[in-house]
């Protein structure tokens, strides 16, 4: 995975990486187990976030994870949604608007804009201008027949997105962010869809099963607190997509869902390790009694995939949300 080089950006305090909508760990609070883009510019339409808060997520973390997300996004959804762009009513001169909502280091972009013909104009809404950065340097050139792709970027929380933030959106999408999402918020985000007529592509969304191989007796426990843990602040967590599609089919839209696991295996194994951490550091943070128990369970888990023999897969899911047709009615 290629990124923009760090050495203009001002050094900051190295973050721990962040699991799939977990809570962002404080670096106090981790299991310790031995073994040449736009300039940004702010929005109006999303409510500024405060300059207190951390980021979401570490973009050591996200560089890490892009492999897997772009193996794991469902290409099946890719057809239906392509169909639809291309009908869509009053398509500018420009080519679609694309809003990317929590982008990170823009890697849904990468993913997506190659894959679609036409000229496209990316809006990467993100709270941390660090991220901002990477995602407008490293954002893709050109759509899948070589017309041109642009971006802008948006400083401030998806999690207070107002109605008119997506209007003249041709597109919505977003990667791993509808479990970090409470359920008013999820029902504001279908809203605007609605409102501004144009599809949603949401994918990686946790959805509560982790398979691993050899199995362990405490895969189970483990799984449960780390499910618990994401749910504690009243966020969605592995709930989301089911949430998701009500919320979108409430409001009119057509909803389809695709798996879209991380299977990862030996090749995987710098990934593979930092999940395992989060994934357990989670899971006693939420339940602490298991802290003994977990260390050894994760010593286990480390070696074993030191030694090539563990596999995991992390199952996610993928949903696309079709708006009703204009002119049509309920």
């Amino acid at each position: 995975m290629n990124r923009p080089t760090t050495a203009d950006i001002a050094p900051r305090q190295p973050a721990a990486p962040q699991l799939l909508g977990a809570p962002h760990p404080r670096p106090e609070d981790a299991l310790v187990i031995p073994g040449a883009g736009p300039a940004e510019r702010d929005t109006v339409r999303l409510r500024e976030a405060r300059p207190d808060e951390p980021p979401r997520y570490a973009p050591e973390w996200l560089e890490l994870r892009e492999g897997a997300d772009a193996g794991a996004r469902s290409a099946e959804l890719l057809d239906p949604l392509r169909i639809r762009l291309a009908n869509l009513p009053g398509r500018g001169p420009g080519g679609l608007v694309v809003h990317d909502l929590g982008c990170g280091t823009g890697s849904m972009g990468r993913w997506l804009a190659p894959r679609l013909d036409g000229a496209q104009h990316w809006v990467l809404h993100d709270r941390d201008p660090y991220l901002l950065h990477f995602a407008a340097v490293a954002s893709p050139k050109a759509a899948a027949d070589g017309s041109r792709v642009t971006v802008e970027t948006r400083r401030g929380d998806v999690a207070r997105l107002t109605p008119d933030a997506l209007t003249g959106a041709s597109l919505v999408t977003a990667s791993a962010l509808l479990d970090v999402l409470t359920a008013e918020e999820t029902g504001a985000l279908a809203a605007a869809c609605a409102g501004a007529g144009c599809p949603a592509l949401l994918t990686l969304s946790v959805v509560g099963r982790v398979d691993l191989t050899p199995a362990d007796p405490l895969d189970a426990t483990i799984a449960d607190a780390f499910n618990a843990h994401q749910r504690r602040t009243g966020l969605l967590g592995p709930d989301a997509v089911t949430a998701a599609c009500e919320a979108f089919t409430e409001r009119g839209a057509t909803v389809q869902v695709r798996p879209s696991p991380w299977r990862l295996g030996t090749a995987d194994a710098a990934l593979t390790a930092q999940w395992l951490r989060g994934w357990v550091g989670a899971a006693v943070e939420q339940r602490p009694d298991l802290r003994a128990r977990a260390e050894t369970y994760l010593a286990s888990r480390l070696a074993s995939l030191a030694l090539g023999e563990l596999r995991v897969t992390v199952h996610h899911a993928d949903l696309l949300a079709l708006p009703r047709p204009s002119g049509t009615r309920s």
